[in-house]
C-alpha cells in the first residue's frame, strides 16, 4: 500500500504533537520534506506526489503559525486541522479530475490499464472514500476538540480515519476485479 507512505507525516505530527503542536508540526514538515526529496529523488511522477507537496505546505504553513503564536487556540484543533487539510486535497483533486490514487497506482499498474474507465473509476471511487473519511474525521476531531473530550477520543477517531479507507483501498479494486471477471463469463 504505497498510499500510506505518505500519511507518515501526519502519523509523525499525531505522535510529537503531545511534547507541544509546535515540536509535532517541525518533526511532520522535517518528514514530509525528507519523503518528498526521496520520491524526487526516485524519479516518482508528479502526479504519485500530490498528497506529500500537500502535506509539505500544510506543515510549512502550521509550524510556522505554531512557532509564531505557540499558545494560539489553534493548537486544541491540530488533529481537526490536519484531517481537514486532507480533506480538502482529496476534494480537490477529485475537482480537477485527477484524484490522488490514480498517480499512486500507476506506479503499480500496467501502462495498458490507466485509461480504462474501470481503472479511472475505480480511483475516483477510492479518492472518494479517503476524502469522505478525512472531512468525517475532521469534523469528529473538532467535535472532540470543543467538548474537551478525552485523548482517547481523538486516537480512536483518528485511527477509525486511516483504518476505514485504508482497508477499503485494499479490498475494493479486488472486488471491481471480481465483479468483472464474473460479467466476462457470463458473455
Amino acid at each position: 500500500m504505497t498510499h500510506l507512505r505518505g500519511f507518515i507525516p501526519w502519523i509523525v505530527f499525531a505522535a510529537v504533537s503531545p511534547a507541544g503542536w509546535q515540536w509535532g508540526a517541525l518533526a511532520a514538515l522535517a518528514t514530509a520534506a525528507v519523503l518528498l526529496a526521496l520520491a524526487l529523488r526516485a524519479g516518482l511522477p508528479a502526479d504519485a506526489q500530490i498528497l506529500e507537496a500537500s502535506t509539505l505546505v500544510y506543515f510549512a504553513v502550521l509550524g510556522g503559525i505554531a512557532l509564531a503564536l505557540p499558545d494560539s487556540p489553534l493548537r486544541h484543533y491540530g488533529g481537526a486541522l490536519s484531517f481537514g487539510w486532507l480533506a480538502l486535497t482529496a476534494w480537490g483533486t477529485l475537482a480537477v479530475r485527477r484524484p490522488f490514487t490514480l498517480g499512486i497506482a500507476r506506479r503499480g499498474t500496467p501502462r495498458e490499464y490507466w485509461d480504462l474507465p474501470v481503472f479511472l473509476r475505480t480511483k475516483t471511487v477510492i479518492t472518494t472514500v479517503w476524502a469522505a473519511s478525512f472531512t468525517l474525521t475532521g469534523l469528529a476531531l473538532a467535535g472532540c476538540a470543543a467538548t474537551g473530550a478525552g485523548t482517547a477520543a481523538a486516537v480512536a477517531c483518528q485511527v477509525a480515519g486511516f483504518t476505514v479507507p485504508a482497508v477499503f483501498t485494499a479490498r475494493y479494486p479486488a472486488a471491481v476485479r471480481a465483479r468483472l471477471t464474473a460479467g466476462q463469463g457470463a458473455s
